[in-house]
């Protein structure tokens, strides 16, 4: 029975008792996380409290193989992150993202704040243990991740332990006290969660930015005889007429040298508000259900699945000439987008198209409309988007700082996912094969921490030193997301169910944003939570490496 000592018990460092060690801390840790506590679970979070504690029993791994592991977990953590939040890391700037991501970077301000003032004017003067601690008290791994990159490049291994203790210490309050901070939120303002609600169902009810469909009568004698090249000059908005109902009930698929006329009826696509204007140009609005007039036009959705049109302007298929088809909206991610001429496709984007099933059969044969052809992964984009991360990683942009194998990644990421396609890269993974590496990246990057920190934890939490990094930890979390709550609230009126969203957000806490979602039963918070997730992530990363390189 040798082996199985050799494989289960502690001091063997084979590489099969090391795989078994792995697949332990990372199975018992994933099972412990699903556990909720008050309705609130800690996820995969907890791999690292176990790793802790198989190192604390004795379990070993060879340094070379762990520090191996541990980079490699966090380049295809770090990689995915970035592949994931690109997409709307520049369009969270614009108007209406521009407070909430204002008020995130204010927290990450806040937090920062407070630890330069612990470090130089309070009791815990290791900067490496306090940006641990601020890692867990704002439960930030990828932080944590790159301050540990950085400092192994600088000092010990006992530093990066010591940061990864901190961050243990501070994690679990660091999850309660967002949640904590809702509560305080809510109780300053006397906020009544159901009238919150409310005001947002009311909102997204009025809506005026999503496209929708209007059917109308041509009155306006003015217009009459028009091409719809002329009309788009007159309107002066996006719009795509559909289809087209002369006075003889004959329905077409108009081009933009269709002229219309006095008691045509049409059916367009356009924003909710720019209704007006084609009610006070074209005529009154009119009910007609264009499903139920016998016509040889059908609308279909058609799948984006081939490569070479990822990136391609929507106006360069030339579906009216070429196919007899109006492309009338663009659904990407579950969100309709009007189908402007200037709109760049991307792989999984589902075009609505209206025309002949003839026309649309051949349009699908050539864009691809291909479920099968998303399930396989661009594994050539997610390698060679390493590659250059990992170079960009290596150069020193002054003051001898580097972005290291956590910011190098994380930069070439994004902006693959935002510009990928002009290097004709296709950076479309879907959904379940990008949780798939972000899960396995972050727990073998967790279960290497947990592992590595485990044997000094005891000695370095449970004592005076350790107690201090619970406190710190629970003032870094909450006294910023406070001050910018009664900030967000009495200065911008924003509602509480975005606060919510902001304060997981600014934090990239799943678990407080899940407790926000259940809490809650709308989607207002991940709405928040999902507009100022990008910049906060870049940030926090950004952050912890450059209090490493400054400090340490």
């Amino acid at each position: 029975m040798e082996w199985i000592s050799e494989l289960l018990l502690p001091g063997s460092q084979s590489i099969a008792s090391t795989l078994v060690l792995y697949s332990f801390v990372i199975a018992a840790g994933i099972y412990i996380g699903k556990l909720k506590i008050f309705g609130v679970s800690l996820g995969v979070t907890f791999v690292l409290f176990v790793g802790i504690l198989m190192g604390h029993f004795g379990y070993e791994v060879d340094s070379d193989i762990l520090k191996f592991v541990r980079e490699l977990g966090l380049i295809l953590f770090i990689f995915s992150i970035g592949l994931q939040v690109g997409p709307g890391f520049f369009s969270s700037f614009k108007k209406g993202g521009v407070v909430l991501n204002g008020l995130a970077v204010l927290v990450i301000i806040l937090n920062v704040a407070i630890v330069l003032g612990v470090y130089f004017f309070g009791n815990v003067n290791d900067i490496s243990a306090l940006v641990g601690v601020m890692s867990g008290a704002v439960t930030n791994t990828p932080g944590l991740a790159a301050a540990q990159q950085a400092i192994s490049q600088m000092s010990s291994p006992e530093q990066a332990n010591l940061m990864a203790s901190g961050y243990a210490a501070a994690y679990p309050l660091g999850v309660v006290g967002i949640i904590l901070s809702m509560f305080v939120i809510k109780g300053i303002f006397r906020i009544k969660t159901d009238t919150e609600i409310k005001e947002i169902e009311d909102e997204q009810e009025n809506s005026q930015l999503k496209p929708f469909l209007l059917s109308i009568q041509v009155t306006n004698k003015l217009i009459d005889d028009t091409t719809l090249v002329a009309l788009h000059d007159i309107i002066q908005c996006n719009f795509v007429v559909s289809r087209l109902m002369s006075s003889d009930d004959e329905i077409t698929i108009p081009k933009s040298s269709t002229r219309i006329h006095v008691g045509d009826k049409l059916l367009i696509i356009c924003s909710a508000i720019d209704a007006q204007r084609f009610k006070a140009v074209i005529g009154p609005e009119i009910e007609m259900d264009w499903n139920s007039t016998p016509t040889p036009v059908y609308s279909r959705r058609i799948l984006v699945t081939k490569s070479q049109y990822n990136g391609v302007a929507l106006g360069s298929l030339r579906l009216h000439n070429g196919y007899k088809l109006n492309a009338t909206r663009v659904n990407r991610a579950g969100v309709d987008l009007l189908a402007s001429p200037n709109l760049r496709l991307q792989m999984g984007d589902r075009i609505t198209v209206v025309g002949n099933l003839e026309d649309i059969d051949r349009l699908a044969s050539r864009l691809g409309n291909s479920m099968k052809r998303l399930d396989q992964p661009n594994l050539i984009t997610i390698f060679v988007g390493i590659i250059l991360g990992i170079i960009l990683g290596s150069i020193n942009i002054g003051f001898g700082m580097k972005l290291g194998l956590a910011g190098g990644p994380l930069v070439v990421a994004i902006l693959l996912s935002r510009f990928g396609y002009k290097a004709k890269l296709v950076t479309y993974t879907s959904s379940a094969a990008s949780l798939l590496l972000r899960e396995l990246g972050i727990c073998l990057f967790l279960a290497s921490v947990g592992i590595s920190a485990g044997k000094g934890f005891a000695d370095a939490v449970f004592n005076t030193t350790g107690m201090w990094w619970v406190i710190w930890g629970f003032v870094i979390t909450v006294i910023p997301l406070i001050i910018v709550g009664l900030i967000a609230r009495h200065k911008y009126k924003i509602n509480y169910l975005s606060i919510m969203g902001l304060f997981s957000g600014s934090c990239t806490d799943p678990p407080a944003l899940a407790y926000a979602g259940n809490s809650t039963g709308n989607d207002a918070p991940a709405v928040a939570y999902s507009t100022v997730y990008p910049l906060t992530m870049f940030l926090r990363v950004v952050a912890a490496q450059v209090l490493i390189l400054t400090l340490a």
